[in-house]
């Protein structure tokens, strides 16, 4: 699954990337007989929740039993992500999780008046903004600031919150004047003018999105971070479970009404096998614990 991820500096947008699969190794039952929680290390009202519960319905009813969408939220995500990590590999217990859960163990003012990435750049350079929301410390969105500050050449720091929900209230009241941040839990907000998005941090400008520009086209070189949700489970979970669940998920990603609510939630579907989210997890600790090293990225 992919998801495009955005820079907002009361406008900015970065982007993120979802794939779908569930780690896992050797035997378990191949269909739950109980319900299944599914774990979100973040609040309610952002991307990430609203997904996780459209997946657990679908889920759900794929499995005919039900799935219990809880938010543990706290600590760049690590809460959530620890209770699943510490769970029986038994697939009863699932975690849906942005890259936060790949990054995280490394680690105010009315209207910007910004419309475009020359615009901020100049405007932090300027010393008229120096802060921007992020939804933890060591989240993707965090690192990306610290990428996008090296390539502009500017130095704007991230005032945590637990979670893009509230950090979202905050850059629409002014408090923080910027953010990076997934398109989706925004896009009612620059549709109404009140938001602007300047940049992309991906490879390739997204499809939501197509006259907005990435960093790179921009002339901001080494500030790409692909974002992506998806779903994991305990270690040590049997390949017999994993294989039903990777199979009921990327069935669920085709459904019509499924890719319709993603869209409008500026998601866009994916899917794959395991092996693919395990490498996109393992190249973004190796690839973003550079940055966070070189930045002493910590937290709190």
């Amino acid at each position: 699954m992919t998801l495009r991820r955005t820079l907002l500096a009361a406008a900015s947008t970065s982007l993120l990337v979802v794939s779908l699969g569930l780690p896992g190794s050797a035997n378990a039952q191949a269909c739950p007989s109980r319900s299944v929680s599914l774990i979100v290390s973040f609040p309610p009202g952002g991307d990430t929740d609203a997904l996780a519960r459209l997946f657990g319905e679908k889920l759900a009813a794929r499995i005919g039993q039900p799935v219990v969408v809880e938010n543990k939220t706290g600590a760049s995500g690590t809460i959530g992500n620890g209770f699943v990590a510490k769970a029986k590999a038994d697939g009863y217990t699932l975690l849906f999780s942005p890259n936060t859960m790949a990054t995280a163990p490394l680690v105010l003012k009315p209207g910007s008046g910004v419309s475009s990435l020359q615009g901020l750049v100049a405007a932090a350079k300027a010393g008229k903004i120096s802060n921007c929301a992020s939804p933890g410390t060591g989240s993707p969105t965090h690192i990306l600031g610290q990428m996008f500050n090296r390539s502009a050449g500017i130095k704007i720091d991230q005032v945590p919150f637990r979670g893009s929900g509230p950090a979202i209230v905050d850059l629409i009241g002014g408090q923080v004047p910027m953010m990076y941040t997934p398109l989706g839990p925004v896009a009612q907000h620059f549709a109404a003018g009140k938001l602007v998005v300047v940049g992309v941090a991906d490879a390739q400008r997204s499809p939501l999105q197509p006259t907005v520009p990435t960093l790179a086209e921009a002339g901001y070189k080494d500030a790409e971070v692909g974002a992506w949700q998806g779903f994991l489970g305990p270690k040590g979970m049997p390949a017999d479970g994993v294989k039903p669940l990777n199979s009921h998920l990327n069935a669920i990603l085709k459904m019509p009404d499924v890719q319709a609510r993603m869209t409008a939630l500026a998601l866009l579907p994916v899917g794959g096998e395991p092996a693919a989210l395990t490498g996109l997890i393992v190249d973004n600790h190796s690839r973003y614990g550079r940055v966070i090293k070189e930045a002493g990225i910590q937290a709190n």
